[in-house]
């Protein structure tokens, strides 16, 4: 067994423990593999071991992998901070997008997405922490973007995402991911058909799953720890 089929295994170990914890069903939740700075190499072994989705943060590289794996039957998800000037890449090649914060790069993408592929899966990034390091826009704002994107052809509004403020306190990790959740309800309540919670990574996803998450994104508890030059 290779070493990213062991941390696949236990990461999906925990995962289903996390879920069942919770009262969730584990088929319910999608693992996304992170695999910004590792090679093509990578993504076949991963998906030797049985990995399907992976999340790339950096346009140009997440569509070199793309085309290199074109052979593979892989969902790719876009989840880094999606620059104007990147939304023709992104919208030609992923199939996902989970860092969408203004409306003009919602637009953009729309526009960019052919006719002749399926809607590009979106979700609107959400600061949940407040924090002026963070991507995203304030929850005041969700449900005016929520609604302008769900309007736009091309794109399918699938939910929210957010990276809180890092906390080693589980209950306080619970905690920034519950706020998402709530919003989340909110948005449906006024009818937007929200089914997707990105939320959690390595250090924090069985918090995440706790409060309703169906992405978690893995990067280091699947791949190791990331080249130096990251």
């Amino acid at each position: 067994m290779s070493a990213f089929a062991q941390r696949l295994q236990a990461a999906q170990r925990r995962l289903c423990e996390a879920a069942l914890a919770a009262g969730r069903d584990p088929d319910g939740i999608t693992l996304v593999a992170v695999s910004k700075g590792f090679g093509e190499q990578c993504i076949r072994e991963a998906h030797a071991a049985g990995q399907r989705h992976f999340g790339e943060s950096y346009a140009q590289e997440g569509v070199a992998k793309i085309l290199a794996t074109a052979d593979l039957p892989l969902q790719w998800h876009f989840i880094g901070p999606l620059q104007s000037n990147k939304t023709a890449l992104v919208a030609r090649h992923f199939h996902w997008v989970h860092s969408i914060d203004r409306l003009r790069v919602a637009e953009r993408l729309a526009q960019a997405r052919s006719p002749s592929q399926p809607p590009l899966m979106a979700c609107i990034q959400v600061n949940i922490s407040a924090e002026s390091s963070k991507s995203g826009v304030v929850p005041q704002e969700a449900l005016s973007l929520a609604q302008a994107l769900a309007a736009l052809p091309g794109l399918a509004l699938r939910g929210l995402m957010a990276i809180p403020e890092p906390d080693v306190q589980f209950q306080a990790q619970r905690a920034a991911f519950r706020r998402l959740a709530l919003l989340q309800q909110a948005l449906v309540a006024t009818g937007l058909p929200l089914d997707t919670l990105s939320m959690g990574m390595s250090g924090d996803f069985e918090a995440a799953i706790a409060e309703g998450a169906t992405l978690v994104r893995l990067g280091s508890a699947l791949f190791g720890e990331r080249p130096s030059w990251r």
